[in-house]
């Protein structure tokens, strides 16, 4: 089967025969297969990337990468595939150590409906799912549509004298916002390509979509009424995508950590997105820096806290989240990656995203605007061009094609800016608790009596729990150590199955000057049994941890 290409996106059918391929190529690592269906009626691929030599898939730590929840942002999905190709076909030790030792559970499109929207001949672009609502039906307004069947949907401006934006004076084919006191000029009124419904002939407003869902507002974290927070469906997990994406970790205790492939903005997001940082528990805010930091040194991405960083409104905050619903929850450490930042290309420094794009200096449209003419080839910005629109007489199309600029990274250095990424997720999974045995012996104590001793350790950077979060809200069960004897054996001393806590793993251990260090044995438990059996029988002893990953052995009573 040839490799995928990686400059460029794929449709449904397209990325359904990519992975069907590999399930049939490569079973010994790669399994796929669906956790639901779309509202329309697609598949729910969830890949499960693993050596099954070495173990079934639940008994090792796992981690989530789940990509293109939103329609536009179809990037995720191309992210999604390099890092599967990287594991199919990589050879070097990290891939290697990783399926040896680990699972990586990847969703290449949560929402298989929407993009095939977004990326079709004449392209729609919604939030999310297709499922209309809040309304049921189209309402009276302008309506995006590509109105010359180029496969774009562009800007739209007419001249008006009471425009709000006019043409910059050293580039003309950029508009810039018009100056409070400015009364002289050619004003422009600028609107997205479509049609309006209803139109009286003088006023236009911008309707509101019939698909206004965004699913990721519907994750049970703090979710809110329609009232509350736009998109968020008539109750938590309403939408078919997100209850199939929730049980399907519910139904996947050893995952240890989730991204989600996002676009645009350059970032990486961590919860929360209504408290601040003093929220935490004190060692989870140090991890989840820790991890971002990490992040930027591989990706060059900054890593931020939605609340303090990322917020559309100052006066709100995003509710239903992925990311909360992981962290709050089941106390997963858990991230949003926005792929691409058309404004660090274009050389902008210490751009603050939303509040960026709600205002910015003319100078940046224009650096940005020379970004495009040399990297683009002409796509980024299009050039004005007349158009003879059925209601609304002579308008021009052009500016940006926020799909191909800006929405995702375009083509010719989608690669490049996606691989930084398929590392991180290696490293992410990598740094997971893992449960090893360090020993395990029989001595005899006669008359048929023996002591049977297992020592086992997290070899993992991660405590066994994750997160203080995780024993916090209960989400995680202790390690449990088990004995399972011949048939005519029995346990004379100690429990069968006993309890053994969570163990620590290395991320607290960073200074030897800091004087509340401690390198104690704390990432090690014992159980012992004294058992009565035969000589010569044998007994199984074993260790498992829902996100520690399981261990056995079996000792011969000699």
């Amino acid at each position: 089967m040839p490799r995928p290409a990686f400059d460029r996106f794929y449709r449904y059918d397209e990325l359904t025969e990519i992975l069907q391929g590999w399930a049939d190529e490569r079973p010994e690592v790669f399994a796929l297969e669906s956790i639901g269906q779309s509202y329309e009626g697609r598949e729910i691929w969830l890949c499960t990337v693993t050596n099954t030599e070495t173990g079934p898939a639940l008994e090792k730590p796992g981690f989530l990468i789940e990509a293109n929840i939103h329609s536009l942002e179809v990037t995720g999905t191309t992210a999604a595939l390099h890092l599967l190709d990287r594991l199919v076909n990589g050879s070097d030790e990290r891939v290697r150590r990783l399926l040896d030792t680990r699972t990586l559970y990847v969703v290449p499109r949560l929402n298989p409906d929407g993009p095939e929207l977004a990326l079709a001949d004449r392209p729609r672009f919604i939030r999310s799912s297709t499922r209309p609502w809040p309304l049921d039906e189209h309402v009276d307004g302008l309506h995006e549509e590509d109105l010359d069947g180029d496969g774009r949907i562009l800007m739209m401006r007419f001249r008006d004298p009471n425009g709000s934006w006019k043409p910059h004076p050293e580039e003309p084919r950029l508009l810039v916002r018009r100056e409070p006191d400015d009364a002289a000029g050619d004003f422009y009124r600028v609107l997205w390509e479509g049609r309006i419904r209803n139109y009286d002939g003088v006023t236009i407003k911008v309707a509101p979509p019939l698909e206004g869902l965004d699913l990721n507002r519907n994750f049970p974290m703090e979710w809110a009424v329609e009232a509350e927070q736009y998109g968020a469906g008539p109750y938590p997990t309403s939408e078919p995508e997100i209850r199939a994406m929730v049980q399907a970790i519910v139904d996947r205790p050893n995952i240890t950590g989730h991204i989600a492939y996002h676009t645009f903005s350059g970032v990486h997001l961590r919860p929360y997105s209504g408290y601040s940082d003093e929220h935490f528990p004190t060692e989870d805010l140090r991890t989840y820096e820790l991890l971002g930091e990490k992040a930027t040194e591989l990706t060059g991405y900054p890593a931020v806290s939605i609340y303090h960083e990322f917020k559309y409104d100052p006066k709100q905050s995003v509710k239903g989240g992925a990311n909360d619903w992981f962290y709050d929850h089941l106390g997963i450490y858990s991230w949003t990656t926005e792929f691409w930042s058309p404004q660090r290309e274009a050389g902008l420094e210490d751009v603050k995203f939303i509040e960026w794009l709600r205002d910015h200096p003319p100078e940046d449209d224009v650096k940005l605007l020379r970004w495009s003419d040399e990297q683009l080839d002409g796509r980024g910005y299009i050039d004005w061009y007349p158009f003879e629109h059925d209601q609304l007489g002579d308008v021009e199309l052009g500016g940006w094609d926020l799909m191909y600029a800006w929405g995702n990274v375009p083509p010719k250095f989608l690669e490049r800016e996606i691989a930084p990424h398929t590392e991180l997720a290696i490293w992410h999974a990598l740094v997971s608790p893992r449960l090893d045995v360090r020993s395990a012996e029989v001595e005899g104590l006669g008359e048929s009596k023996w002591l049977v001793r297992l020592v086992v350790e997290n070899t993992g950077w991660l405590p066994t729990s994750v997160s203080q979060q995780a024993v916090d809200r209960k989400a995680v069960r202790p390690l449990e150590a088990e004995i399972t004897l011949p048939e005519d054996g029995r346990v004379v001393g100690g429990e069968k199955k006993v309890e053994l806590g969570q163990l620590d793993g290395r991320v607290d251990r960073r200074s030897l000057l800091w004087w509340g260090s401690n390198d104690a044995t704390s990432d090690r438990a014992k159980a012992e049994w004294v058992v009565e059996a035969p000589a010569g029988s044998e007994v199984q002893v074993e260790a498992r941890h829902q996100r520690a990953g399981t261990v056995r052995r079996v000792l011969a009573l000699e």
